[in-house]
């Protein structure tokens, strides 16, 4: 494929997270890099966080690799342990099954975005931390369950 040209990858805006959670996503897209070059094994996604804006719910996965490094701005990023200013060049990693609840807040006036790649499992659980809540991809099927397995019918 070559060089991709970012103003024709494809933009993701929302979230799949089911309401109330959904609507806490508001501010942030994705550019979905990996996809416009047509990447199969891993993913590759320019995150861009508004002021405010939060990149995710706290979350862990336990099958898949995510690498994180910001390429503009300045963004907090939140983990069990506590809080991280992070600025352009700055860099995190995220092994699999490590259950260390993460996720970025642009806390700054200004726009900040990073590049977050990360592998495909073709099937993987991701454990939202702070939230009773997974999210099960089995095969591509996303489906959110409580963390006990039980359907997600809402915050209990």
């Amino acid at each position: 494929m070559g060089v991709i040209d970012p103003k024709k990858a494809p933009l993701k805006t929302g979230s799949i997270y089911p309401e109330p959670y959904g609507a806490m996503m508001a501010g942030r897209s994705s550019l979905r890099l990996g996809d416009a070059g047509g990447l199969t094994q891993f993913g590759a996604n320019l995150i861009i966080l508004q002021p405010g804006a939060l990149s995710s719910l706290r979350h862990w996965h336990q099958a898949e690799d995510e690498f994180v490094m910001v390429t503009e701005g300045e963004c907090v990023l939140v983990q069990d342990a506590g809080e991280t200013v992070m600025r352009a060049g700055d860099c995190a990693a995220f092994p699999a099954g490590v259950a260390d609840g993460h996720h970025f807040i642009n806390r700054s006036d200004a726009e900040a975005r990073f590049l977050v790649v990360g592998s495909r499992a073709p099937n993987e659980v991701a454990t939202y931390s702070d939230i009773d809540m997974k999210m099960v991809n089995e095969g591509g099927k996303v489906r959110f369950t409580h963390k006990d397995g039980t359907p997600w019918e809402g915050p209990r």
